[in-house]
């Protein structure tokens, strides 16, 4: 299989511009959560328009309340998982900082596994605000970390197409 030539090469520009936009998540993520923290109580539902809520949610679990249901022990998996995940994408900015779609979502991804790693070694749970829904049917509740792994993600899907070559 032929790869076509890559279409994010080397600009020139060193990890310092993808490290910023971490650290904006980073940021903006844990002002939500600290304003949610600090005006909701736990549980409260404020109805935005007919699809979506803002309420105070406490996820001890992962993505959909995943082992939320355990001893503890979950924290310390999540934790790992999350410093795990950040070094790599970490160490991946670092050697190709001009593969800019492939950054970008690291970057993405990097800020939201620390935003949420934050929020479990500060309460022992991660704080998510967001809450669509359709009719009784919710959504479990997610916040701004969380946007970011999952665009983060998306991108990366995205660019790994982008990266092969054309069939014709």
């Amino acid at each position: 299989m032929k790869l076509t030539p890559n279409r994010t090469a080397r600009t020139g520009q060193g990890p310092l511009p993808w490290l910023a936009l971490s650290v904006a998540v980073l940021l903006a993520d844990f002002f939500t959560k600290l304003y949610f923290e600090s005006t909701y109580y736990l549980g409260e539902v404020r109805p935005v328009t007919s699809f979506f809520n803002l309420v105070l949610a406490h996820n001890r679990g992962a993505a959909f309340s995943f082992l939320a249901g355990h001893d503890g022990w979950q924290l310390y998996l999540f934790s790992i998982i999350a410093l795990a995940a950040a070094a790599a994408c970490l160490i991946f900015i670092i050697r190709q900082p001009g593969k800019r779609l492939f950054c970008l979502a690291l970057s993405l991804i990097m800020a939201g596994a620390l935003g949420n790693l934050i929020d479990r070694l500060l309460y022992g749970y991660v704080v998510d605000f967001l809450d669509f829904h359709l009719g009784y049917w919710h959504w479990p509740a997610f916040n701004v970390a969380d946007i970011g792994i999952v665009c983060g993600a998306a991108l990366l899907i995205l660019e790994s197409f982008l990266e092969r070559s054309d069939p014709s």
